[in-house]
């Protein structure tokens, strides 16, 4: 996947959240939307460009063109219209791998916009009714690794959702990488391919509870329910770090019995984690 990292302030932490919360609207998986997208974390006045509140998200896509053009929509929908925000590049990169953002953003201007290069980079003043919106002209992108993910089998369904929230809590301090789904969890995982031609995924019935005596099932005989972690990173060592995080922190809780991942027979890419070789005790290869 190619990634991008877009750094949203605003005049309080209120309107910068509500700006990313937008923003990450209906970008769970690509399977159907343009972005995998999430908030990856708050930033603090001392850390961003204006020296606002700010939020940093990432962003993920099949190929630059298509981040690129869901960037400039989604900048443009939900940013551009947010009170007293502003767009930042959180990612530096050559210009062989920057896309344009800010520079298709200004033609709402109406050719009133004006830009201005600062330290080698060019930001966007567009005229609005609350003064102006600036917007950094390019934005860097990285291939990065989409997919990460962890199955959690519990007893119950409370008890196995509890688990899972120990581990969001866990990833979500790290750096380099996002959950894209509600709340950085998945309830209807999937397995690649379907019976009907039209969908390129559909219910992982291995591991749907209401499916046992119907299907082959992948469940413990003492499970009810499964949640998933979905992981986006910048950096395949990201994304085993933050794995390794939401196991053990799951581990913790009670009415868990399971922790494993879809495998979907290497179909998703060039890179795999196996469970076993992120624990402490695991010996070296």
């Amino acid at each position: 996947m190619t990634a991008a990292r877009l750094i949203f302030t605003a005049v309080n932490e209120r309107w910068a959240e509500t700006a990313a919360n937008v923003f990450c609207g209906y970008a769970s998986s690509v399977i159907g939307c343009d972005l995998e997208t999430a908030v990856e974390r708050r930033v603090p006045t001392e850390e961003t460009p204006d020296g606002r509140p700010g939020v940093s998200v990432l962003a993920f896509a099949f190929s630059r063109d298509r981040l690129a053009t869901a960037l400039v929509n989604r900048v443009g929908q939900c940013i551009l219209t947010c009170p007293t925000t502003a767009c930042y590049n959180g990612l530096s990169a050559t210009r062989d791998r920057e896309v344009s953002v800010g520079g298709q953003i200004r033609f709402f201007g109406d050719g009133y916009q004006s830009s201005k290069v600062i330290a080698g980079r060019r930001y966007w003043r567009v005229p609005v009714m609350d003064g102006e919106f600036l917007c950094e002209d390019r934005f860097g992108t990285t291939k990065g690794v989409a997919g990460g993910n962890l199955l959690f089998c519990g007893t119950t369904a409370a008890s196995t959702l509890a688990a899972a929230e120990q581990a969001v809590a866990a990833i979500s301090r790290l750096p380099d990488v996002i959950l894209p789904f509600p709340g950085g969890i998945v309830r209807s995982g999937s397995k690649v391919g379907s019976r009907y031609k039209a969908l390129r995924a559909s219910t992982n019935d291995a591991y749907c509870p209401s499916l046992r005596g119907r299907v082959t099932t992948a469940l413990p005989p003492e499970s009810q329910a499964v949640y998933e972690l979905v992981i986006d990173g910048l950096t395949p060592t990201a994304v085993a770090a933050a794995m390794r995080a939401g196991m053990y922190a799951a581990a913790e809780m009670p009415g868990l019995l399971q922790i494993t991942a879809g495998n979907y027979d290497g179909k998703l890419g060039p890179h795999h984690f196996q469970l076993y070789d992120l624990l402490d005790d695991a010996p070296a290869a």
